[in-house]
Protein backbone atom coordinates (compact mmCIF):
# COMPACT_ATOMS: atom_id res chain seq x y z
CA UNK A 1 0.00 0.00 0.00
CA UNK A 2 2.78 2.46 1.00
CA UNK A 3 4.35 1.70 -2.12
CA UNK A 4 1.38 2.30 -4.32
CA UNK A 5 0.63 5.82 -2.11
CA UNK A 6 4.44 6.83 -3.51
CA UNK A 7 3.61 6.19 -6.85
CA UNK A 8 0.76 7.75 -7.17
CA UNK A 9 2.29 10.65 -5.05
CA UNK A 10 5.16 10.71 -7.56
CA UNK A 11 3.03 10.90 -9.95
CA UNK A 12 0.82 13.74 -9.27
CA UNK A 13 4.05 15.48 -8.35
CA UNK A 14 4.89 15.44 -12.04
CA UNK A 15 1.50 16.48 -13.03
CA UNK A 16 2.31 19.73 -11.38
CA UNK A 17 5.74 19.85 -12.64
CA UNK A 18 4.24 19.77 -16.26
CA UNK A 19 1.40 22.09 -15.59
CA UNK A 20 4.29 24.79 -14.48
CA UNK A 21 6.94 23.79 -17.05
CA UNK A 22 3.73 25.02 -19.82
CA UNK A 23 2.51 28.04 -17.82
CA UNK A 24 5.91 28.99 -16.93
CA UNK A 25 6.04 32.36 -18.33
CA UNK A 26 2.72 33.25 -16.84
CA UNK A 27 4.07 32.26 -13.38
CA UNK A 28 7.44 34.21 -14.23
CA UNK A 29 5.02 37.30 -14.97
CA UNK A 30 2.70 37.27 -11.92
CA UNK A 31 4.19 39.57 -9.42
CA UNK A 32 1.78 37.86 -6.68
CA UNK A 33 3.54 34.61 -6.61
CA UNK A 34 6.43 35.86 -4.30
CA UNK A 35 3.78 36.91 -1.89
CA UNK A 36 3.31 33.71 -1.88
CA UNK A 37 6.86 32.60 -1.16
CA UNK A 38 7.40 30.83 2.27
CA UNK A 39 10.52 30.29 3.70
CA UNK A 40 11.51 27.06 1.65
CA UNK A 41 8.70 26.69 -0.63
CA UNK A 42 6.34 28.73 -2.60
CA UNK A 43 2.45 28.56 -3.44
CA UNK A 44 1.50 27.77 -7.15
CA UNK A 45 -1.83 28.71 -8.03
CA UNK A 46 -3.30 25.59 -10.28
CA UNK A 47 -6.62 26.60 -12.02
CA UNK A 48 -7.31 23.21 -13.31
CA UNK A 49 -5.89 19.86 -12.22
CA UNK A 50 -7.07 16.41 -11.94
CA UNK A 51 -6.89 15.78 -7.99
CA UNK A 52 -6.57 12.23 -6.98
CA UNK A 53 -10.10 11.24 -5.13
CA UNK A 54 -11.64 8.37 -4.00
CA UNK A 55 -14.88 6.99 -6.26
CA UNK A 56 -17.94 4.91 -5.23
CA UNK A 57 -17.27 1.36 -6.89
CA UNK A 58 -19.77 -0.81 -8.81
CA UNK A 59 -20.48 -2.46 -5.83
CA UNK A 60 -24.58 -2.47 -5.97
CA UNK A 61 -25.46 -3.72 -2.84
CA UNK A 62 -27.31 -1.13 -0.31
CA UNK A 63 -25.19 1.16 1.43
CA UNK A 64 -24.12 4.29 2.18
CA UNK A 65 -24.58 6.74 -0.79
CA UNK A 66 -26.96 3.38 -2.89
CA UNK A 67 -30.80 2.67 -2.77
CA UNK A 68 -33.33 4.13 -4.58
CA UNK A 69 -32.93 7.72 -5.58
CA UNK A 70 -31.45 9.69 -8.39
CA UNK A 71 -28.61 11.64 -8.23
CA UNK A 72 -28.94 15.33 -7.23
CA UNK A 73 -32.51 14.32 -5.14
CA UNK A 74 -32.24 15.83 -1.66
CA UNK A 75 -30.67 13.92 0.95
CA UNK A 76 -32.21 14.25 4.82
CA UNK A 77 -34.91 16.27 6.60
CA UNK A 78 -34.67 19.85 6.58
CA UNK A 79 -34.37 20.58 2.78
CA UNK A 80 -36.56 24.02 2.47
CA UNK A 81 -37.33 26.09 -0.40
CA UNK A 82 -34.20 27.64 0.61
CA UNK A 83 -35.45 31.71 0.69
CA UNK A 84 -33.78 31.85 4.60
CA UNK A 85 -30.42 33.97 4.36
CA UNK A 86 -30.18 32.26 0.92
CA UNK A 87 -28.88 34.27 -2.33
CA UNK A 88 -30.03 33.72 -6.04
CA UNK A 89 -28.55 30.68 -7.29
CA UNK A 90 -25.90 30.80 -10.16
CA UNK A 91 -26.38 28.30 -13.28
CA UNK A 92 -22.76 27.98 -14.31
CA UNK A 93 -20.29 26.26 -13.11
CA UNK A 94 -17.81 27.56 -10.28
CA UNK A 95 -14.28 28.62 -11.08
CA UNK A 96 -12.19 25.92 -9.40
CA UNK A 97 -8.82 26.25 -8.24
CA UNK A 98 -5.82 25.17 -5.98
CA UNK A 99 -2.68 26.19 -4.81
CA UNK A 100 0.61 23.63 -4.65
CA UNK A 101 3.37 24.01 -2.65
CA UNK A 102 6.27 23.91 -4.90
CA UNK A 103 9.74 24.02 -3.25
CA UNK A 104 12.23 26.85 -4.32
CA UNK A 105 14.71 23.88 -5.44
CA UNK A 106 12.21 22.44 -7.41
CA UNK A 107 11.04 25.66 -9.04
CA UNK A 108 14.50 26.54 -9.43
CA UNK A 109 15.47 22.72 -11.23
CA UNK A 110 11.79 23.55 -13.41
CA UNK A 111 13.28 26.74 -14.51
CA UNK A 112 16.55 25.41 -15.88
CA UNK A 113 15.10 22.71 -17.33
CA UNK A 114 12.89 24.87 -19.33
CA UNK A 115 15.26 27.74 -20.35
CA UNK A 116 18.25 25.20 -20.95
CA UNK A 117 20.40 26.63 -18.41
CA UNK A 118 23.67 25.01 -17.74
CA UNK A 119 25.02 24.29 -14.09
CA UNK A 120 27.31 26.93 -13.07
CA UNK A 121 31.06 25.79 -11.80
CA UNK A 122 32.17 27.80 -9.23
CA UNK A 123 35.44 29.44 -8.76
CA UNK A 124 37.48 29.81 -6.40
CA UNK A 125 39.12 26.82 -4.02
CA UNK A 126 38.22 28.53 -0.67
CA UNK A 127 34.85 27.66 1.15
CA UNK A 128 33.16 28.41 3.97
CA UNK A 129 33.27 25.67 6.69
CA UNK A 130 29.92 24.97 8.22
CA UNK A 131 28.74 22.70 10.19
CA UNK A 132 25.98 19.99 10.00
CA UNK A 133 24.95 17.29 12.85
CA UNK A 134 24.22 14.20 11.92
CA UNK A 135 22.17 11.68 14.06
CA UNK A 136 24.13 8.72 13.29
CA UNK A 137 24.06 5.85 15.93
CA UNK A 138 22.40 4.63 19.34
CA UNK A 139 23.68 5.25 23.07
CA UNK A 140 22.81 4.08 26.10
CA UNK A 141 22.76 7.60 28.15
CA UNK A 142 21.50 10.88 26.96
CA UNK A 143 18.66 13.36 26.94
CA UNK A 144 15.06 12.89 27.05
CA UNK A 145 14.23 14.74 24.15
CA UNK A 146 16.62 12.37 22.20
CA UNK A 147 15.08 9.36 23.48
CA UNK A 148 14.29 7.38 20.30
CA UNK A 149 10.94 5.67 20.89
CA UNK A 150 11.27 2.65 18.36
CA UNK A 151 14.99 1.51 19.86
CA UNK A 152 13.41 1.44 23.17
CA UNK A 153 10.30 -0.05 22.24
CA UNK A 154 11.85 -2.79 20.77
CA UNK A 155 14.69 -3.12 23.41
CA UNK A 156 11.83 -3.61 26.29
CA UNK A 157 10.26 -6.26 24.19
CA UNK A 158 13.31 -8.44 23.92
CA UNK A 159 13.52 -8.45 27.60
CA UNK A 160 10.04 -9.18 28.35
CA UNK A 161 10.25 -11.84 25.94
CA UNK A 162 13.63 -13.45 26.80
CA UNK A 163 12.36 -13.38 30.97
CA UNK A 164 8.60 -14.37 30.17
CA UNK A 165 6.67 -11.30 31.26
CA UNK A 166 5.39 -10.65 28.26
CA UNK A 167 1.66 -11.39 27.71
CA UNK A 168 -0.07 -12.37 24.40
CA UNK A 169 -3.36 -11.33 26.02
CA UNK A 170 -2.48 -8.14 27.66
CA UNK A 171 0.56 -6.63 25.31
CA UNK A 172 1.75 -4.15 27.51
CA UNK A 173 5.66 -3.08 26.85
CA UNK A 174 6.87 -0.97 29.79
CA UNK A 175 10.82 0.48 29.11
CA UNK A 176 13.29 0.40 32.01
CA UNK A 177 15.93 2.68 32.47
CA UNK A 178 18.14 -0.45 30.67
CA UNK A 179 16.18 -0.27 27.95
CA UNK A 180 16.51 3.31 26.79
CA UNK A 181 18.02 4.21 23.65
CA UNK A 182 19.39 7.45 23.06
CA UNK A 183 20.04 9.28 19.62
CA UNK A 184 23.88 9.98 18.91
CA UNK A 185 25.15 12.76 16.47
CA UNK A 186 28.34 13.76 14.96
CA UNK A 187 29.39 17.07 13.75
CA UNK A 188 30.71 17.42 10.00
CA UNK A 189 32.07 20.14 8.22
CA UNK A 190 29.77 21.20 5.21
CA UNK A 191 31.92 23.55 2.99
CA UNK A 192 30.07 26.02 1.47
CA UNK A 193 31.17 27.89 -1.84
CA UNK A 194 31.19 31.62 -1.19
CA UNK A 195 29.41 33.53 -3.24
CA UNK A 196 27.06 36.63 -3.69
CA UNK A 197 24.43 39.09 -5.73
CA UNK A 198 24.55 42.51 -5.66
CA UNK A 199 21.49 43.68 -7.15
CA UNK A 200 21.86 47.54 -7.54
CA UNK A 201 18.58 49.35 -9.10
CA UNK A 202 17.64 53.37 -10.25
CA UNK A 203 15.37 54.90 -8.14
CA UNK A 204 15.25 57.99 -10.02
CA UNK A 205 12.10 60.11 -11.01
CA UNK A 206 12.08 58.16 -14.15
CA UNK A 207 11.71 54.65 -12.95
CA UNK A 208 8.14 53.98 -12.33
CA UNK A 209 5.98 51.43 -9.80
CA UNK A 210 5.79 48.96 -13.51
CA UNK A 211 9.64 48.86 -14.12
CA UNK A 212 10.54 48.81 -9.88
CA UNK A 213 7.81 45.68 -9.87
CA UNK A 214 9.82 43.76 -13.22
CA UNK A 215 13.28 44.83 -10.75
CA UNK A 216 11.28 42.87 -7.91
CA UNK A 217 10.17 39.74 -10.41
CA UNK A 218 13.24 39.35 -12.27
CA UNK A 219 15.16 39.82 -8.95
CA UNK A 220 13.52 36.72 -7.21
CA UNK A 221 14.04 34.52 -10.40
CA UNK A 222 17.52 34.69 -10.14
CA UNK A 223 18.14 34.70 -6.87
CA UNK A 224 15.85 31.70 -6.85
CA UNK A 225 18.39 29.88 -9.51
CA UNK A 226 21.84 30.90 -8.13
CA UNK A 227 20.42 30.04 -4.64
CA UNK A 228 19.86 26.39 -5.99
CA UNK A 229 23.41 26.31 -7.39
CA UNK A 230 25.42 27.62 -4.21
CA UNK A 231 24.42 26.60 -0.70
CA UNK A 232 24.95 29.38 1.56
CA UNK A 233 24.55 32.31 -0.78
CA UNK A 234 24.54 36.11 0.35
CA UNK A 235 22.72 38.93 -1.03
CA UNK A 236 23.12 42.51 -1.24
CA UNK A 237 21.45 45.60 -2.30
CA UNK A 238 22.54 48.88 -3.89
CA UNK A 239 19.67 51.55 -4.81
CA UNK A 240 20.70 54.92 -6.27
CA UNK A 241 19.30 58.58 -8.01
CA UNK A 242 22.33 60.91 -7.81
CA UNK A 243 23.91 59.12 -4.99
CA UNK A 244 24.15 55.54 -3.91
CA UNK A 245 23.74 53.64 -1.11
CA UNK A 246 23.75 49.98 0.73
CA UNK A 247 19.90 49.02 1.88
CA UNK A 248 18.27 46.04 3.28
CA UNK A 249 16.10 43.62 0.97
CA UNK A 250 12.77 45.16 1.94
CA UNK A 251 13.97 48.92 1.25
CA UNK A 252 15.32 47.80 -2.46
CA UNK A 253 11.94 46.91 -3.32
CA UNK A 254 9.91 49.40 -1.98
CA UNK A 255 11.27 52.81 -1.73
CA UNK A 256 10.26 55.42 -3.93
CA UNK A 257 12.22 57.98 -4.58
CA UNK A 258 12.70 60.46 -7.57
CA UNK A 259 15.78 62.70 -8.41
CA UNK A 260 18.60 62.77 -10.92
CA UNK A 261 20.13 59.81 -12.29
CA UNK A 262 24.21 59.38 -11.53
CA UNK A 263 25.05 55.56 -12.29
CA UNK A 264 28.63 55.82 -11.50
CA UNK A 265 27.91 55.96 -8.11
CA UNK A 266 26.39 52.77 -7.45
CA UNK A 267 29.24 51.19 -9.23
CA UNK A 268 31.19 52.85 -7.07
CA UNK A 269 29.63 51.55 -4.09
CA UNK A 270 29.47 48.38 -5.79
CA UNK A 271 32.91 48.47 -6.22
CA UNK A 272 34.05 49.16 -2.28
CA UNK A 273 31.39 46.57 -1.32
CA UNK A 274 33.55 44.15 -3.40
CA UNK A 275 36.70 45.16 -1.59
CA UNK A 276 35.25 45.82 1.61
CA UNK A 277 33.57 42.09 2.30
CA UNK A 278 33.67 39.49 -1.01
CA UNK A 279 37.26 39.73 -2.04
CA UNK A 280 37.27 38.46 -5.87
CA UNK A 281 39.83 35.24 -5.13
CA UNK A 282 37.75 33.88 -2.79
CA UNK A 283 34.23 34.87 -3.72
CA UNK A 284 32.07 33.72 -6.66
CA UNK A 285 30.19 38.03 -7.51
CA UNK A 286 27.51 38.47 -9.14
CA UNK A 287 26.57 41.76 -9.62
CA UNK A 288 23.14 42.82 -11.29
CA UNK A 289 21.79 45.83 -12.31
CA UNK A 290 18.77 47.64 -13.80
CA UNK A 291 17.98 51.21 -14.97
CA UNK A 292 16.07 52.50 -17.74
CA UNK A 293 18.89 53.63 -19.44
CA UNK A 294 18.69 57.64 -18.33
CA UNK A 295 22.22 58.89 -17.09
CA UNK A 296 23.24 62.52 -16.05
CA UNK A 297 26.06 63.18 -18.71
CA UNK A 298 28.20 61.52 -20.86
CA UNK A 299 31.21 62.20 -19.10
CA UNK A 300 29.41 59.64 -15.87
CA UNK A 301 29.03 57.30 -18.37
CA UNK A 302 32.39 57.55 -19.20
CA UNK A 303 33.37 56.38 -15.28
CA UNK A 304 31.16 53.45 -15.42
CA UNK A 305 32.82 52.23 -18.13
CA UNK A 306 35.97 52.93 -16.33
CA UNK A 307 34.66 51.31 -13.50
CA UNK A 308 33.31 48.09 -15.65
CA UNK A 309 36.85 47.69 -17.32
CA UNK A 310 39.26 47.93 -14.41
CA UNK A 311 37.35 46.89 -11.27
CA UNK A 312 33.83 45.32 -11.49
CA UNK A 313 34.56 42.73 -14.79
CA UNK A 314 38.02 41.53 -13.40
CA UNK A 315 36.24 40.93 -9.88
CA UNK A 316 32.67 39.36 -11.15
CA UNK A 317 32.39 35.76 -12.36
CA UNK A 318 29.05 38.10 -14.34
CA UNK A 319 28.02 41.19 -14.29
CA UNK A 320 24.10 42.08 -15.98
CA UNK A 321 22.92 45.16 -17.09
CA UNK A 322 18.82 45.03 -17.18
CA UNK A 323 17.32 47.57 -18.69
CA UNK A 324 13.45 48.55 -18.30
CA UNK A 325 11.87 50.53 -20.79
CA UNK A 326 10.15 53.54 -19.08
CA UNK A 327 8.39 56.45 -20.76
CA UNK A 328 10.48 58.81 -19.34
CA UNK A 329 14.12 57.51 -19.46
CA UNK A 330 16.43 57.97 -22.61
CA UNK A 331 17.85 54.33 -22.62
CA UNK A 332 21.06 55.58 -24.13
CA UNK A 333 23.13 53.38 -21.11
CA UNK A 334 23.07 50.25 -23.01
CA UNK A 335 23.89 51.39 -26.67
CA UNK A 336 27.20 53.46 -24.49
CA UNK A 337 28.10 50.17 -22.68
CA UNK A 338 27.60 47.85 -25.78
CA UNK A 339 29.64 49.90 -27.92
CA UNK A 340 32.49 50.05 -25.02
CA UNK A 341 32.45 46.23 -24.45
CA UNK A 342 31.18 44.68 -27.25
CA UNK A 343 33.13 41.02 -27.02
CA UNK A 344 33.40 40.94 -23.71
CA UNK A 345 31.80 37.18 -21.74
CA UNK A 346 31.08 38.84 -18.22
CA UNK A 347 29.06 41.47 -19.40
CA UNK A 348 25.43 40.35 -20.34
CA UNK A 349 23.17 43.24 -21.09
CA UNK A 350 19.28 42.48 -21.33
CA UNK A 351 16.13 44.85 -22.73
CA UNK A 352 13.08 44.44 -20.48
CA UNK A 353 9.88 46.23 -22.27
CA UNK A 354 7.24 44.73 -20.18
CA UNK A 355 6.58 41.74 -18.26
CA UNK A 356 6.15 39.12 -20.61
CA UNK A 357 10.07 39.91 -21.43
CA UNK A 358 11.12 38.77 -18.19
CA UNK A 359 11.59 35.19 -18.52
CA UNK A 360 13.52 36.02 -21.95
CA UNK A 361 15.59 38.22 -19.93
CA UNK A 362 16.38 35.73 -17.29
CA UNK A 363 17.63 33.48 -19.72
CA UNK A 364 19.97 36.21 -21.48
CA UNK A 365 21.33 36.30 -18.24
CA UNK A 366 21.70 33.17 -17.06
CA UNK A 367 22.60 31.02 -20.08
CA UNK A 368 26.29 31.47 -19.51
CA UNK A 369 26.76 29.35 -16.39
CA UNK A 370 29.54 31.55 -15.22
Amino acid sequence: MISRIDKDHSRFREIVRGKIRKNLRKYISRGDLMSRKGKETVAIPMPSIDIPRFTLGGNQRSGVGQGDGEPGDPVGPGQGDGQAGAGQAGEGEGQKSLEVEVTLDELAEILGEELGLPRIEPKGTESLDTQKDRYISLRNTGPESLRSFKATFKRALRRQLASGTYEAGRPIIVPVREDKRFRSWRTDPKPQSNAVIIYMMDVSGSMGDEQKEIVRIESFWIDTWLRSQYQGLESRYIIHDATARVVEREVFFRTRESGGTMISSAYKVCAELIEREFPANTWNVYAFHFSDGDNWSVDDTATCINLLRNTLLPACNQFGYGQVESPYGSGQFIKDIRAAFPSEEKLVTSEVTGKDDIMDSIREFLKGGR
